[in-house]
């Protein structure tokens, strides 16, 4: 293990980001499939890495790393996962968010269509500056 990161051999169709369970001597760990080779699986330890050692059972939870969102979560502690660290009560949530998605595109901007003079001919032939540019 470096870094909270865990290599681990003979799990077989685990999907990326796909949630894992290490069973260990020190109780069970969460962590995430990131890196998946042929013949091994790179996983990130979420909580208590220590606890992990050689010839631990990890096993498949089926589940796409999700996250609880909503109104519920407002004021409260909670880890990575979503789970209360505050001790008031377990969290009431809307609904469950992947925590691996695609990021909003950008808005889509006009080209350049009013061209500003700098009043450097060498500037103005190379760079288009003007309105609807950043």
């Amino acid at each position: 293990m470096a870094d909270g990161v865990i290599t681990v051999v003979g799990l077989d169709n685990v999907l990326s980001g796909e949630l894992l369970q290490l069973n260990g001597s020190a109780g069970v760990v969460q962590g995430l499939a990131l890196n998946i080779e042929k013949r091994f699986i790179r996983v990130v330890v979420f909580i208590n890495e220590s606890s992990v050692a050689q010839g631990d059972v990890v096993t498949r939870t089926e589940n796409i790393v999700s996250v609880p969102v909503g109104m519920g979560l407002l004021g409260r502690i909670v880890d990575a996962l979503g789970s209360p660290i505050d001790d008031a009560g377990d969290v009431v949530y809307d609904s469950l968010s992947d925590v691996d998605v695609k990021a909003p595109g950008i808005i889509a901007r006009k080209s350049v269509h009013q061209p500003m003079q700098s009043g450097i001919t060498s500037i103005d032939a190379m760079v288009p500056i003007g309105r609807g540019q950043r």
